[in-house]
């Protein structure tokens, strides 16, 4: 195991995306294909008068036109799976308002072109503060029914929501969930600070910018199977939400998750419903593949946020009183939002004697809000961390060090009530100190300057089970129904090779589809490591235990004095005495064999967390004429828990680095003053491509779960969490004055230089 674990080595399906050779969703060949182009509407709120179709179907090869009505949908619910065609009213520009089904996808194209829809315009709320007020226009008019029967939230967090907020505060209809956290006098802590600050701090809508757009594709079988093949990150939750929204029987909705080309938790069951209802409707296959400007306007990117925030401390750097209210722009998402976990994540990883944390979501007529890599915290930590380094300014103090004095350990009770486990916040910000950057930060030019900040996700619990099968070639299949978003599948291989005792180039991992793979939950949150690798251990150890029995028998050795390394079954101390896998299993999987074949069957049900803290170093340096912020170097220290192969861990580091950077300094989806997306494209819509970001350092640190397998956790969204923060904190050291706002773009870094 010593040789498997903590080894770097490439992804399994390296090969095979490098040469270009993966199928995605889009690819595969059906039948009979039709093709679907969405319908946009073109109003931010208005009724649905009616639609003018006599020019689309003109067109040689459509199909149908099909609105709402035409779809056969179980329930009358508002979100998107209930509703994935507006019925009379849209409440966003780009919700999808028909679909235009034709037999190639340029008449489709030209067909959705034709579509005349009369709108009649209601008024649009599009200002999330002026939304909340009393008499404030409703973002939508049709109330919300109780069938919101998706349980997306869960895919990403297992965070406490706290409690809801009956203190009696007048709030308009468009407010659609109110939570609080408090603890302690907050007003008596803040009066007995030596140093206090507060400040609003203001997000903006998100994209998750994946490289593959939205894509599915539905068919019924001759056996009245409904067959989803999809680029998802979870098919079980996605065949329990169409199932709930077409009311299918389980067992009549088979879905397969097909090789992802990136999500960023914006992959759920979002154009699934269009392509199943014009499946059912019309009884042909159908597919439908968003185009980029569809995929900006019609999906579910990460909310905006708007974050009051005031924190105190003593003069030795002691935390005293964190008091915040944020309010969360869910767009016209009406099932859930993230302000419970927000004002929970606000805390950060510290250590706070009083607290009054409120949440509000916030129906506007905008996107639906989805989510988005650890959603709720990087705005959170921008808010935290700005300010924090704002009082070390106060009172003198070494930002890191103010910090660690106040960060969290095992045991100690966070805002949520419960007390933290094993974390790595202490081990995170002492690996950050040490690094030469920090030791530089006094010795830089003019305009220069080195900021930090942390942040932590606190990772999620499903259960999960997989399958490990050895071949008669002596490998090993491990099954999972894992969509594979992050490399996963090549740490699963690294999991079962140690377990079961085989070198990780002879195992190999197969993503099942919902008819005949075992259980388990999405991937997102973090959780996936996490859960299903401790029932992948299981299974290859139940597996080993088959191959020990089998062995046992053609060596007349006891198995528990047989041991199995690098492939060969062999008697402990005396490994002369010995048969490989290959030969073991090649006996009992044949004609006459007299052995059971070598399979395992694993379950997890995880029932205690294990966040991920990571803190972050960056160097920048600003253009004082033209505002322009340039990252010069980045460094990330995360605690992993175990670093099972230190190239999928780092990858994940620098990823979540490159994108919080993104969040800093580029990334925005603007509107107009009547709701309309401005930024429709990467040519209005800015990411941070490979000559903006610098080399960045990957810090490891181990501090492992002690429920992991082999001590490891979810990592994937913690390296996002603070690194906005940290470049916001460079940016206010060497500009001389901070920004609230995110990203900081050039003209927002000239005015502040101005102000």
């Amino acid at each position: 195991m010593s040789d498997t674990l903590g080894v770097a080595r490439p992804r399994l399906d390296a090969p095979e995306k490098v040469t270009g050779a993966t199928r995605f969703a889009a690819d595969g060949y059906v039948h009979g294909l039709l093709h679907a182009r969405p319908v946009l509407a073109t109003e931010p709120h208005a009724r649905i008068r009616g639609f003018d179709t006599d020019a689309t179907l003109a067109v040689p090869g459509v199909v149908a036109v099909l609105s709402a009505a035409d779809l056969p949908l179980a329930g009358t619910g508002t979100d998107r799976t209930s509703e994935p065609l507006a019925r009379e009213e849209v409440v966003f520009a780009g919700q999808p308002v028909a679909l235009v089904v034709a037999e190639t996808e340029a008449a489709a194209e030209d067909g959705a072109e034709l579509l005349v829809v009369d709108y009649e315009p209601l008024e649009a709320v599009v200002d999330v503060e002026a939304a909340m007020e009393p008499g404030a226009a409703l973002a939508r008019t049709v109330e919300d029914s109780d069938d919101e029967g998706g349980d997306l939230e869960s895919v990403h967090g297992q965070v406490d929501k706290g409690q809801e907020d009956d203190a009696g505060e007048q709030l308009s209809g468009n407010v659609l969930d109110r939570v609080t956290r408090e603890q302690g006098d907050v007003a008596a802590a803040f009066a007995a600070s030596d140093a206090v600050v507060e400040a609003t701090f203001r997000t903006p809508w998100v994209y998750q910018a994946y490289i593959e757009p939205q894509v599915c594709t539905a068919w019924l079988e001759p056996s009245g199977t409904l067959v989803v093949s999809t680029s998802t990150q979870g098919s079980f939750v996605t065949r329990r939400e169409l199932a709930r929204a077409f009311d299918l029987p389980l067992d009549r909705v088979r879905v397969i998750a097909e090789p992802l080309g990136g999500a960023f938790g914006g992959k759920f069951a979002l154009v699934e419903p269009l392509a199943v209802g014009a499946a059912l409707a019309l009884q042909r296959p159908v597919r439908l593949v968003l185009t980029r400007s569809e995929d900006f306007a019609a999906t579910n990117p990460a909310s905006a946020q708007v974050t009051h925030l005031k924190v105190a401390a003593r003069a030795d750097g002691t935390l005293t009183a964190i008091e915040a209210r944020m309010i969360v722009d869910r767009g016209t998402n009406a099932g859930w939002g993230v302000e419970g976990a927000t004002s929970l994540l606000v805390a950060g990883p510290y250590r706070w004697q009083a607290h009054d944390l409120r949440g509000y979501g916030v129906q506007t007529n905008r996107f639906t809000f989805g989510a988005y890599r650890a959603p709720g915290a990087p705005t959170a930590a921008f808010a935290l961390e700005s300010l924090l380094d704002e009082l070390a300014r106060e009172l003198d103090l070494d930002p890191i060090e103010l910090r660690l004095k106040n960060a969290v350990v095992e045991g100690d009770v966070g805002v949520s009530g419960n007390p933290f486990p094993t974390i790595g916040a202490v081990e995170v910000l002492e690996r950050l100190r040490e690094h030469p950057l920090w030791a530089q930060r006094n010795s830089l030019p003019d305009g220069e300057a080195v900021g930090m900040a942390a942040g932590h996700w606190p990772g999620a619990m499903e259960p999960a089970s997989a399958v490990c099968r050895v071949d008669a070639d002596g490998t090993m299949t491990v099954v999972t129904s894992v969509a594979d978003m992050s490399g996963v599948n090549s740490g699963f291989a690294v999991i079962a090779a140690a377990a079961f005792g085989l070198p990780p180039e002879q195992v190999r991992v197969v993503t099942a589809d919902t008819a005949s793979a075992p259980y388990a939950g999405a991937s997102g949150g973090s959780k996936v490591t996490y859960t299903v690798g401790p029932a992948v251990i299981r299974a290859a150890e139940a597996a080993r235990e088959k191959l020990l029995a089998a062995a046992a028998q053609e060596l007349e050795i006891a198995p528990g004095d047989l041991e199995v390394v690098d492939g060969v079954v062999r008697a402990v101390g005396a490994p002369d005495r010995s048969m490989t896998v290959q030969e073991v299993a090649s006996k009992a999987l044949r004609f006459g064999g007299r052995y059971e074949p070598i399979e395992g069957h694993g379950g997890s049900a995880q029932t205690s967390g294990a966040p991920s803290v990571a803190a972050h170093l960056s160097h920048v340096r600003v253009d004082r004429q033209t505002g322009e912020v340039t990252v010069l170097r980045h460094v990330i220290a995360q605690d992993v828990g175990r670093a099972l192969n230190p190239a999928l861990v780092e990858g994940q580091m620098r990823g979540g680095a490159v994108q919080g950077i993104g969040w800093a300094l580029f990334e925005q989806l603007d509107h107009d003053e009547d709701g309309r997306l401005l930024t429709g494209s990467f040519l209005d819509y800015a990411i941070p491509t490979a000559e903006r970001v610098p080399e960045i350092d990957t810090l490891i640190v181990e501090v492992p779960a002690p429920d992991g397998p082999f001590g490891a956790k979810g990592i994937g969204e913690a390296p996002v969490v603070g690194a906005p923060a940290a470049v916001a904190n460079a940016v206010a050291r060497a500009a001389g004055t901070r920004l609230y706002e995110l990203p900081m773009t050039p003209p927002r870094v000239w005015q502040a230089l101005r102000s």
